[in-house]
């Protein structure tokens, strides 16, 4: 496995070693002994997720205010924009957001950790997006950010508007949200 730290430096890009011939593909997925060294931490992940979305789906950006979550997310099927935005009062990186194509054929997987709003964006018909997290979904500590908010000013690959389910609809605005020291 490749690890490759991004613009900021503990959002980690992960490329799996791909064995590919004539029938198919085989690759790890996760490894927790080379994953805990390239991230410098131990981890434990609780919770597997799986989302299917259609074309233009938008889903973010949340995070959880107290059970913060780590993510290590990739896609099984399709293509997304993934963005990661660190929302840690006390980081040089405060406010800032790093977004990267993952996919099927891509392979590539986004780590990110506690501290961050996530989200993503399909890009293709459809996407099967799959994550595993470092604490339980607590609901009544999730938030929202407005996935277009001015201050954090996020790039999406989008002309029109995405679809959006109505908790994202209704995301705060970066300057209103409770955030982590």
């Amino acid at each position: 496995m490749k690890f490759t730290q991004l613009a900021i430096p503990d959002v980690f890009l992960v490329e799996p070693k791909v064995f590919a011939d004539e029938r198919g593909f085989f690759y790890e997925s996760f490894n927790k002994k080379q994953f805990e060294i390239a991230i410098g931490k131990k981890i434990h992940f609780v919770q597997d997720n799986h989302s299917h979305s259609a074309k233009y789906v938008l889903r973010g950006l949340h995070y959880q205010i107290q059970q913060p979550q780590a993510k290590l997310v990739r896609v099984v099927q399709g293509e997304v924009f993934d963005v990661a935005v660190d929302i840690r009062k006390s980081s040089p990186t405060f406010g800032q957001w790093v977004g990267e194509i993952i996919s099927a054929e891509n392979k590539r997987q986004l780590w990110v950790p506690e501290g961050f709003a996530h989200g993503f964006l399909v890009l293709s018909e459809s996407a099967d997006f799959l994550y595993k997290t470092t604490d339980y979904w607590a609901p009544q500590f999730e938030r929202t950010i407005h996935w277009d908010d001015a201050t954090l000013a996020i790039h999406w690959p989008i002309s029109t508007p995405p679809m959006l389910s109505a908790k994202d609809q209704s995301g705060l605005l970066f300057e209103k949200l409770e955030l982590f020291q």
